[in-house]
Order: structure tokens, then C-alpha cells, then sequence
């Protein structure tokens, strides 16, 4: 064999499996299709890269739901806070933002990906660049990995070549038909946080406006019951459609489903208000000031722009004064303070996906190791595997845990 450990790319598990495999003692070489390695890192968080969440293990497998226990191992190895001490130990600041995420001083994810080869080319790992793979076979003894410049052979490999989000930097879902051919199942793949669109003209009329704390509930008429998910953050209006945590979170559910045309996003405005209170609210104000216009009182909670959505979408005149309110307006109003309905028609795909969901079954992985169950020797770490998380450092997280276990076991 030409190598103990061959990594197949070069992105955060990657990099991570070959530094721990080659620290370790092993003789370990990581194979990049692009130039460089990291180019998805490079883009990661409008180019600051959130690399993981200020929270526990426990914190972390909660983003991915039902597939979140399956992390626990990898998370016991390397957790976020041993994430940013391995970071902070390159020399590389890092600070807790915006609802927990965590990125570095510089706000510049050149940083993130500066320290992680530093580390790596420590360790004694062999980085080679602009070496894609036209295929991954067993040998007698191992694997042969082709490429154009000839086949390189290898005891054990770790495939860690992401889904198929942001094609242009390299992610196109090359090991799913490799993982096949060795009898591999993928779970079928979709993208995952990625913009939701709407062709609702109300929609886009308020696009660039940003809801500071909403949530939002994917209702589907067929399903039971029929709110499949929820998400509580910020929310953006844009041309297409909409943005932001929220809808990037639940865009999963969306990009999923045969038809998205029949799914409807609700949003609570005032989640932290119960409707009982909203309707005593409107009631006092008609009592105080009769003559304000009701999209001016509302304008009083959520921005105006989307106070006169509600009153169109309640049907409620605009010229209507607080005092003229029937009580069947008011209950009106109230409902779409509370539940906005706003229908959808898909997402942008994986061009503008930060993930991918699906990919190689978990149930065919040992979670100890994040070895193959049915093929000695082969490995999967980071986004090819039927792992996604909500947003704010929590994939990137997966992807370091599972590449460095993987590198700890191989």
C-alpha cells in the first residue's frame, strides 16, 4: 500500500481526519479535487465561518433531530469547546455572537482554515491538491483510489467528500456512486438551509426587511397533525421569497416534499404573546385613542410595512380607525398577528444550499468509529453522511467530530 489512511477531500472533516490519522503515526495522505483546500470553508458564513455553537454535546445533536443520538461518540471525542480550543490553540481568537454562534475575532474565515492546515501540516499528513477521483474500488488488501495522474492505494480510506450544496466549490455528490458500488445504501438527498421561495405579492413587496423574532411553522394540509416543523428566530423578506434562520432551517421540510406548492408557512409575529392578550390590547387602545388608524397601533408591535399586510390579510379596510373595529376584525387581526399564512412554491436548491440532507445511511455506519458496517476499512465522516443540523455552526461541528473520530479509528 502506498498510504495507511487516504482521505478523499479536503474540507472540515477532512482536514480533520487526516491531521488526527497522521498524529497518530499513520501514514496518511488527503486527496483535493480543487486547487486549494477549505474552499467551503473559505465561503462559510458570509466568509466568517461559524464554526461551531456555544452549547454542550447534548446542544449539538438537538439540531439534528431523530439522527442527533447517533453523534454522541464523535461528540465525546471533540465537542464545540474542544473545537475552539484546537482553534484558539493556532493562535486564533474566537468569540460567542448572536444567539450562540461562535466565529473568530478577525471575522474572517481564512483564519479558521489558516489554523486547521497548520495544524495538519504538523501532523505529517500529505495534502494533494487538484487530484479528483474517477472512482474508489477494493483491492486485495485495501483500496485503490483513481485518479488521472494514477492510482493511489491505500490500507484504509475516509471518504469525506461533503453532498451536493455549492456545487461551485467542488461539492457534486461524487462518493454517493461510489458508496453504492460497495453496497452502500444513500438515503435519497435534497438541499438543506437553503432559501425558501414564495410567489405570494405580498411576499416579495416587502423584500429586505428583516423580522428580528418570529416563528415559523411548516403547515401541511395532508400531514397529521399537520404542523410538521417550527423554528423560532430571525426571518428576511426577500425577491424570491424569504431568508434568515428561520426559513434556512426549515427548508428541509420544503425541499422534501413532492409538492411544496400545497405546503403554507405560518408565522407568529409575537410569539411571546399569547392572542388573549393581543385582543385585550387592541381593545384598550380603541378605548384610548379611537381615532388612530389600526395599522398605526399595530405599527406599535411589528413593523409597519407588515401591520399593513396583516390588516389587507385580515381584511380589514386600511382607513379603518380603532374605535370602527368590529370584534369580527379584531379576532381577525389578532389570527394573523398570530398566524400569517404565507404560501410556498420551493426553495433555490443546492446552489444556494449551506447542506445537504440524506446521504450515506447512518444505520450502515458504526457510530463508534464511524466505520463502514459492511466494508473493513472504509470510512465516512462530515456531510456525506445522512447528517444535516439547523443553522449556526451546528454541521460544521458534525463535520469536525465525525472527521476526527474517524481519523482516531482508521
Amino acid at each position: 500500500m502506498d498510504w495507511d489512511v487516504a482521505v478523499i477531500g479536503a474540507g472540515a472533516a477532512g482536514i480533520l481526519a487526516a491531521t488526527r490519522a497522521a498524529e497518530l503515526g499513520k501514514r496518511t495522505v488527503l486527496l483535493e479535487k480543487n486547487r486549494r483546500p477549505g474552499v467551503k470553508i473559505l465561503i462559510s458564513g458570509g466568509a466568517r465561518c461559524n464554526l461551531t455553537h456555544d452549547c454542550d454535546a447534548r446542544g449539538i445533536m438537538e439540531a439534528f433531530s431523530e439522527n442527533g443520538r447517533w453523534l454522541r461518540d464523535a461528540l465525546r471525542d471533540l465537542g464545540p469547546r474542544e473545537v475552539v480550543k484546537l482553534i484558539e490553540d493556532e493562535g486564533v481568537p474566537t468569540q460567542v455572537e448572536d444567539r450562540g454562534k461562535i466565529f473568530p475575532v478577525s471575522g474572517k474565515s481564512q483564519d479558521i482554515l489558516g489554523a486547521l492546515v497548520r495544524r495538519m501540516n504538523r501532523s505529517g499528513a500529505t495534502l494533494e491538491c487538484g487530484r479528483p477521483l474517477a472512482g474508489l474500488e477494493r483491492s486485495a488488501d485495501g483500496f485503490a483510489l483513481r485518479t488521472a495522474a494514477g492510482d493511489v492505494t491505500a490500507s484504509k480510506v475516509i471518504v469525506t467528500t461533503g453532498g451536493r450544496s455549492y456545487a461551485a466549490v467542488g461539492t457534486t455528490g461524487d462518493a454517493y456512486p461510489w458508496a453504492e458500488r460497495l453496497g452502500h445504501r444513500i438515503i435519497p438527498t435534497r438541499p438543506a438551509l437553503t432559501p425558501i421561495t414564495s410567489a405570494e405579492p405580498w411576499v416579495t413587496a416587502l423584500a429586505g426587511l428583516t423580522l428580528t423574532d418570529v416563528e415559523g411553522r411548516i403547515f401541511d394540509p395532508a400531514a397529521k397533525p399537520p404542523i410538521v416543523a417550527r423554528r423560532r428566530g430571525p426571518f428576511l423578506f426577500t425577491h424570491f421569497g424569504m431568508s434568515g434562520p428561520v426559513p434556512m432551517d426549515l427548508s428541509r421540510f420544503v425541499s422534501g416534499h413532492a409538492h411544496p406548492e400545497t405546503l403554507v408557512l405560518e408565522l407568529d409575529l409575537l410569539p411571546d404573546t399569547p392572542a388573549q392578550d393581543l385582543d385585550a390590547w387592541l381593545v384598550g387602545e380603541a378605548a384610548l385613542g379611537g381615532k388612530r388608524l389600526v395599522a398605526t397601533i399595530l405599527a406599535d408591535r411589528v413593523a409597519r410595512r407588515v401591520a399593513d399586510v396583516v390588516i389587507d390579510r385580515a381584511r380589514v379596510p386600511a382607513d379603518r380607525r380603532a374605535a370602527e373595529l368590529s370584534r369580527a376584525e379584531r379576532t381577525a387581526v389578532v389570527t394573523h398577528l398570530k398566524r400569517l399564512p404565507l404560501r410556498l412554491s420551493g426553495t433555490l436548491g443546492y446552489d444556494k444550499a449551506e447542506v445537504t440532507a440524506g446521504g450515506v445511511a447512518l444505520d450502515e455506519i458504526d457510530p463508534r468509529t464511524c466505520g463502514s458496517r459492511l466494508v473493513p476499512g472504509l470510512f465516512f465522516a462530515g456531510e456525506v453522511l445522512d447528517l444535516d443540523g439547523w443553522i449556526g455552526g451546528y454541521n460544521f461541528q458534525a463535520a469536525f467530530s465525525t472527521g476526527w473520530l474517524a481519523g482516531t479509528k482508521a
